[in-house]
């Protein structure tokens, strides 16, 4: 059954190694037949969570920026997957602002419900996604109707443009949007 599939891309750098690996999640998906739309935060301008929790009861964030129109994708998607590169352990800082700026939807309808990650790291131990992953299991925790996945890891990636130069790693990108 075909399904709304929205892949975030969260990395600002040119020759993206997460965003390679996104565009073949994409491709897969796209062959698996469902709905793709794929969003990059390269250009857009995302402001941090004030924490003022206003959007709580106004259902809408009081910030201006292009987080309006990307939370209204993710809310209307049934499948997301965040793409990331992992800076010192960790999911990059525009992602973890991303979810931090989703709060509005804690309180909707939200359509979600199948979460995943694309992951790259120069590191080459699985251990360097750990912290990433778990940043955004807390972020689905907060959501009972979604749950996360899984992980596509892509270890000793580094160099711009890398990505492409490890097929198995690519495969599994291809795969993961293949079995959405």
């Amino acid at each position: 059954m075909a399904k709304k599939v929205l892949i975030i891309s969260t990395s600002l750098r040119g020759g993206s190694n997460s965003d390679i690996l996104a565009r073949e999640c994409e491709r897969g998906a796209k062959e698996a037949g469902h709905e793709v739309e794929y969003i990059s935060l390269k250009g857009k301008e995302i402001k941090y969570c004030i924490g003022c929790l206003a959007c709580q009861t106004k259902g809408n964030c009081v910030l201006k920026d292009d987080m309006t129109e990307i939370m209204a994708k993710v809310k209307d998607a049934e499948v997301i997957v965040y793409a990331t590169p992992v800076y010192y352990y960790e999911m990059a800082g525009q992602m973890k602002t991303l979810l931090d700026r989703l709060n509005p939807l804690f309180p909707s309808e939200y359509a979600f419900r199948d979460i995943y990650m694309i992951a790259t790291a120069a590191e080459d131990e699985e251990s360097a996604f750990e912290k990433a992953y778990s940043g955004l299991r807390g972020w689905v925790d907060c959501f009972e109707k979604a749950e996360l996945k899984g992980i596509v890891t892509g270890g000793g990636i580094a160099g711009p443009n890398d990505a492409s130069n490890h097929k198995d790693t690519m495969q599994k990108a291809y795969e993961l949007g293949m079995g959405l």
